[in-house]
């Protein structure tokens, strides 16, 4: 699996300024990326997702910057390889749908809302030649865009999870997940995601540390029957949960 040349996961950034130079400009007298800049960040996931993922991408101008450790970090929480997979609102990078293609080798099918994101991910499909259906949902998750007879070894998503838009890169359809912790949408997933799954098919959720939120997804996962695992991991100073959900 992709890794750095001590092993690790990341790219110093040095390495990153060879692949992109203009990212020169963006350093303080200590060395050190300005993140906060948007610019910056889209060049430097850039350079990790080409040199430690062999994935070329580019970032709509106003969506998500997708950080690829992350949202790899998320794959293989619960991807072992070659499985029939569903993603539910790829975004604009499609990412993570490329990644299980590219580098897990699962039949993927993605799906995404938005008109402009859907043509950034289309395009980003097509620059990595990987073998991923992209299907255009006109408001609905599951049911009513994906055929009952297809049934899946996992559906996962990143789904939007705050209860109403903050200020910050998020668009609406990026954030808002509804419900009172913006749990609305995960919940959904898991609803008519059931009857999609293979038995011991699994829902995986990438989601915030938010307790609040997690408890009341997990609450309704268990109510429809599943049994579940929740894997806490860290990418910088950021805390993530895949929350992986098991069909028995």
């Amino acid at each position: 699996m992709p890794s750095w040349r001590d092993g690790k996961l990341g790219l110093p950034v040095r390495e990153a300024i060879k692949i992109f130079p203009e990212l020169e400009k963006y350093l303080d007298e200590r060395g050190r990326l300005d993140l906060s800049n948007r610019r910056a960040r889209v060049l430097y996931n850039k350079a990790i997702a080409r040199v430690v993922f062999d994935i070329e991408v580019e970032y709509h101008p106003k969506g998500l910057i997708t950080t690829p450790i992350s949202r790899f970090i998320f794959l293989k929480t619960f991807l072992r390889g070659g499985e029939k997979v569903l993603e539910i609102g790829t975004g604009h990078t499609a990412m993570m749908a490329i990644m299980a293609a590219k580098l897990f080798k699962c039949d993927v099918i993605a799906t995404e809302i938005d008109d402009e994101f859907f043509e950034y991910a289309r395009a980003n499909i097509e620059r990595n030649n990987v073998g991923v259906k992209l299907i255009k949902s006109m408001g609905e998750v599951i049911e009513g865009l994906i055929l009952m007879e297809e049934k899946f070894d996992v559906i996962f998503s990143a789904p939007p999870y705050y209860e109403k838009l903050t200020k910050g890169g998020l668009t609406e359809r990026e954030g808002v997940g509804g419900g009172r912790y913006g749990e609305a949408f995960s919940i959904r997933i898991l609803e008519e995601g059931w009857q999609y799954l293979k038995k011991n098919g699994k829902v995986a959720l990438f989601l915030p540390d938010k307790s609040s939120l997690l408890e009341v997804v997990i609450k309704r996962g268990v109510e429809l029957g599943y049994t579940y695992c929740d894997i806490k991991f860290k990418v910088g100073t950021r805390c993530r949960h895949s929350l992986i959900f098991f069909k028995r």
